[in-house]
């Protein structure tokens, strides 16, 4: 298997695609492999696989991280479904701070996403069923979780859909602007 490695707008995000092999069965992929990712320049320790489901289109889980010491980085994937991930980079003085950028990741693309420390992360539904995937390294600390809003005006997120027919849950509607969030990421220190 061999990795393609993408580079993003964003300094230190990764789309990732590995070698998809088909036929009439279906197809086969292997989606991390230690020394692989390693040889091309993505070295972790991801300890943890989570998993969720979206029944429908139009859920947005986000914008969400976890403060320094417990921030995690992520590799991220759709098995079912497709999805626009979202990531803004919050870490002070990097030289895309406050940016945000888009990617379509799909059952049908393959293509995964790795998200290091200090990006806020979220995404949004456009199927039914949407099944997620990440690899995470550390563990969810719930003291040092925290989010901003998806609907920052500073950052300006532009959703694929109306944010008047979103479904989220209680707490991420209630997180607060950047500018405001609680914030320990400074680039170059994690």
């Amino acid at each position: 298997m061999s990795l393609k490695i993408i580079p993003t707008k964003l300094k230190d995000v990764k789309i990732v695609e590995t070698d998809v092999f088909g036929d009439n069965r279906g197809f086969f992929t292997e989606t991390w492999t230690r020394d692989k990712f390693e040889a091309a320049g993505i070295k972790t320790n991801f300890n943890q696989d989570n998993q969720s489901l979206s029944a429908e289109p139009g859920v947005l889980r986000g914008m969400h991280y976890q403060m320094a010491p417990y921030a995690q980085t992520k590799l991220v994937r759709v098995v079912t479904g497709v999805v626009e991930d979202v990531l803004v980079d919050i870490r002070k003085g990097s030289p895309t701070y406050g940016q945000w950028e888009g990617y379509i990741l799909s059952e049908f693309n393959h293509r995964q996403l790795f998200v290091p420390k200090g990006f806020a992360h979220g995404f949004i539904t456009l199927t039914p069923n949407v099944n997620f995937c990440y690899k995470v390294e550390g563990v969810y600390a719930p003291d040092a979780d925290r989010g901003i809003a998806f609907d920052d005006p500073d950052i300006g997120i532009q959703w694929p859909m109306p944010t008047t027919h979103l479904i989220m849950s209680e707490k991420d509607t209630k997180h607060p602007q950047l500018k405001d969030a609680e914030n320990n990421f400074v680039y170059g220190e994690i």
